[in-house]
Parts: C-alpha cells; structure tokens; sequence
C-alpha cells in the first residue's frame, strides 16, 4: 500500500479556515442526492419504518425507561421485544420534535454524504489517484442509493467507514488510537445492530495477520476484537441483545420473505455498477495476495460473499472494498503511466490528477456550511412534511378516518408503519416492520392473507379485523369484494379500503396511552345465533 502525505510538498500547508475541492466534493454529493433529483429529501422516507422508530422514540421520552414488551401490535400485544436501536429511536424523537419530519431527514441525509466523504478520503490515504477515486465513490454511492433511507442502519455505514480507516492506519503505524474502537463500540451497539460487522472485521484482520505472520500484530487486534464485543453488552438488554440479534441473522424466515436479505438481482443501474466493483475487488485481491496483504484480501472477500447472499450487505462491501480497489488500481496505473511517453495523454492524466491530490486530501471548516445553512433554511427547499404519497395511501386515509383510526386494520406492513406515525397513542397494528418480532407464526398469517389464500376467512376471524386497508395489487381484495360481510369504502389507483358490515369480532377502543388495550363486549351474529363477546384488558409492561 501507498500511503501518500496529506499536504504536497510543493504547496504551502493550508488552514483549517482555506476551503479545499474535499469541501467542494461534500456538498456536491449533497446537492446530487437530495436537491438536483426529483425526489429530494422525501426518498429517505420511502421506508415506513422510519416511523414506528420515531414513535418508540416518543414512547421511552414519555415512559423514561426503553420497552421490553410490545406496545404497538393487538396481533402480538404485551410480547417480549428488543428496541435494540433505542439510542437511534430516542434521537430520531427529539430531531422530529425540533423540526419534523425535516429534522429526521437532514440528520440522516447528512451521515450519507459524511460516510463517503470518509470513504474517499480513506482511498487517498492508501494513494488512490483522486480521478479514479471520485470515480469510485460515485459508483459507491450509485450502488448503495437502495439504502440511502432515514433509519438507524445509517449509524453503521458512518461508523464503519470511520473505523475501518482507523484500522487501517494503525497496520501502518501502530499507536493506542486502536483502543478507541471501545468506546466507539459501546455507542454503537445502543444505535444499531451493525456494530457486529466491526467485530467481524476485527477477527478477519486478526486471521489475516496469523496468516502474515505478524503474530503481535494479530495478539493486538485479537484484544480489541475482545474489548470492543464485551463493550457492546453495555446497553439495556445485556448479552440478550447479541442472541436477538444472532437469531435474527440466522432466521430461516427472515432470509425466505424480507426483501433486504435477498440476494442482488442484477438488472438493474446500481446492480451493473455493483457487478463492476465486484469483480473489480475480485481483481484487486490478486493485487493484495501478492503483496501478503492477507488482511486486505479476507475483508473484501468476507463482504463479497455476504453481499450475493444479502442486498442488505451491498453497500458495507462497498465501503470496504473501495479504498483496496483504489489503492490498486492506481498502483496498476501508476505503472503503466512510467512505461508510456513522457508527452503521451496518459502521463498528462496523471499530471492533473496527482496536481489535484492536495486539494482533495484535507478539509476545511467550511464543510459545516452546507449543514448550517440547510439547517435555517426552510421555504426555498421542498422539506418532507409527510411521508411521500406515491407509497403510501395518505389521500385515502385522511378522507376515512374513522375507518381506519383506533380500528383493527389489516394493512401491509409498510402502511402499517405509517399507521402507527399517523396516529400515535391510540392506534395498534397487526403487522408492521418488525418482522423479527413478529417472527414467522404471525409472518405466515399476513402471508397468506396477502396473497388471498383459501384459509383468508379464517384468519380474518382469528384477528377480528375491522377494516382491511389493502395495496390494490393484493389478491385478497378480490376476495373481499364478493364477501357481503366486508363493504368496499374507498378506492383509488394504489389502495381500497374495506370495513366490516356485520362485526363477527371484538371492536377495540383504546386508552390509556400507549400501553393499554380495552377490548369491549360487542355482540355479534354468526349464522343467526347472537353470541355475546366477554370483555378482555390487555395490559404492557410499565401501563397502569
């Protein structure tokens, strides 16, 4: 690896208060991704469950203490669940009372161009030509745009990102900036679950290093693996948190029926983009083996791997193998410009771009003023005041309320999510984005009704669903329209909605915040018999 110096030798060293093309790069890629395109900010929200995050966050303001047991489901009321992003959770809440759904999105919007920033900085650090590295990071940016979404796994990009290039500094030059990966840890594990992907990465250097034969080296990183995976379990749910999280991996379901965890499928831009960049880490690792670079060449093939078995692991192997795949190619170009003309086009390329390295490869203090002006300005941007109505039904909503409010809806689990931001309090679930708390017992029940199985009247009995507020592309709506106990209310191109004619189940009323569940006797006919619904009280943990 080359590391190059920060400053040129044949310019003066800069201050702090000189902008630099880093700066310049910095707000570039904002304005690519969130002013110039025209879904703007609004497309971080294009994940619903961003919403039931900032309600958890309202639930521990409102309680002073983090959940253990489910407050947001009647399918699965008072169960033991995990908010093992509470930190995240609990931020997103303030940011959201600050400015809404604007201080959500500028937050999380500014942690994605932060990560590449720091991606790219790192390829200068290992003596990437800036040219081919800014090349790289549009790429990686283009690849992991499929993530770009205002939820707690930004935590981890940044993070990683940051760490990462720590690590790498310290197989340089060792010093004790390594142990500050435990602190870091600790934060991390209270934000989000991807605090494992550093501790993976720890051990990959660790057998890379065994296998360099820098036994010290690898005694060192094997300690700070250690240290940071005990500093981890300083978060609410102890060593609980790291079992969920395990199962949670290893879920059969999960991986069968959650889009993330599927593999890639290439036909789309970013995929090609993704396909280059792997083979080009394939590449790069022929490179790496031959210098015994064993560490470099197990943390791209780690992340290879884990990223065709899971879109979700796309961008992590991006960030790690970006700054490897520009160290060596630039190496590669490098050599190949020494073996050309000395007024050939290629020695001029190489001109201009080492000429642009000092100004890359530092930043100034005006890398906050995009922030701070994007933080006092308002009108002039399109700030997201709701979530974006191309994905969810929001017209349709707001137009039957009290069809849907403080009702048993069957939704899907996105709109689910954007049920429990609309109506916070008094509004509960039967499926939403949890699904490692829903788990593959209820998981099968909303499969099944999603696609209209012969078992669907059943299972809207076993639920007692009041209203059924369905994606228009849902079998189940086909069903339902022939059903006389179920009358059509509202249709547009994306959703209908359905309520109940004739109530075979309990109604739901709810109250007393968030934690309480009053189902009140109704009566109800079923084949012409009246039949009489005792009451029930459903109480979570920390409710009176």
């Amino acid at each position: 690896m080359t590391t190059l110096q920060t400053d040129s030798p044949f310019e003066p060293k800069r201050s702090v208060w000189s902008p630099s093309l880093a700066d310049f790069l910095f707000l570039s890629l904002i304005v690519w991704l969130f002013l110039a395109g025209p879904n703007g900010w609004l497309a971080l929200l294009s994940d619903g469950d961003t919403g039931w995050h900032i309600r958890a966050g309202d639930w521990m303001r409102q309680n002073g203490t983090v959940p253990h047991t489910d407050m947001f489901s009647f399918s699965k009321p008072g169960a033991p669940w995990f908010a093992w992003e509470w930190l995240a959770e609990l931020l997103f809440s303030y940011l959201h009372q600050w400015a809404g759904l604007k201080g959500v999105v500028l937050f999380c919007g500014m942690l994605i161009p932060s990560y590449l920033l720091i991606v790219f900085r790192h390829m200068l650090w290992r003596g990437a030509s800036p040219l081919l590295a800014l090349g790289i990071i549009l790429l990686t940016s283009g690849c992991s745009a499929i993530h770009y979404l205002a939820r707690p796994h930004l935590f981890t990009l940044f993070f990683l990102a940051g760490a990462l290039w720590l690590v790498d500094s310290e197989l340089e030059r060792p010093t004790r900036r390594l142990w500050l990966l435990v602190p870091l840890t600790m934060l991390w594990a209270n934000l989000h679950g991807g605090f494992l992907a550093l501790i993976a990465c720890l051990g990959v250097i660790f057998v890379g290093q065994l296998l360099s034969r820098q036994f010290l080296t690898a005694q060192r990183f094997a300690l700070v693996g250690a240290a940071c995976l005990a500093a981890s379990a300083v978060n609410p749910y102890g060593i609980q948190l790291h079992i969920h999280v395990f199962h949670y991996l290893r879920s059969d379901w999960i991986k069968n029926v959650v889009d993330e965890f599927q593999s890639p499928v290439f036909r789309s831009e970013a995929m090609f983009f993704y396909e280059i960049l792997l083979l080009a880490g394939a590449a790069a690792c022929v490179g790496l083996a031959r210098k015994g670079r064993w560490s470099d060449v197990l943390l791209v093939l780690l992340w290879a791997h884990l990223s065709l078995g899971a879109v979700r692991h796309v961008p992590v192997f991006l960030l790690v193998a970006a700054p490897r795949i520009a160290a060596e190619f630039s190496d590669w170009w490098r050599a190949f410009v020494a073996s050309s003309a000395r007024r050939s086009i290629t020695r001029t390329f190489d001109e201009l771009s080492s000429d642009l390295f000092p100004r890359f490869s530092r930043n100034s203090i005006w890398v906050a003023a995009p922030v701070l002006a994007l933080i006092f300005l308002d009108k002039p941007i399109a700030w997201p005041r709701q979530f974006p109505v191309q994905r969810f039904p929001i017209t349709l909503i707001e137009q039957n309320l009290p069809s849907i409010a403080g009702r048993r809806v069957l939704a899907s689990d996105e709109w689910g999510d954007y049920l429990l931001y609309r109506f916070p309090v008094t509004q509960r679930v039967f499926f939403d984005g949890r699904s490692d708390f829903f788990g593959p017992e209820i998981g099968k029940d909303y499969i099944a009704l999603m696609n209209g199985a012969p078992e669907w009247a059943t299972i809207l009995d076993k639920y007692q669903f009041e209203s059924a507020l369905l994606p228009i592309g849902w079998p189940l709506q086909v069903h339902l329209r022939k059903d006389p106990n179920w009358q059509l209310v509202a249709l547009d191109n994306d959703a209908i909605l359905f309520t109940r004619r004739v109530l075979t189940v309990a109604s739901n009323v709810y109250g007393g915040g968030l934690g309480t569940q009053d189902l009140r006797s109704k009566e109800i006919v079923t084949d012409g018999l009246m039949k009489t619904n005792r009451s029930a009280e459903i109480t979570v943990e920390g409710q009176p």
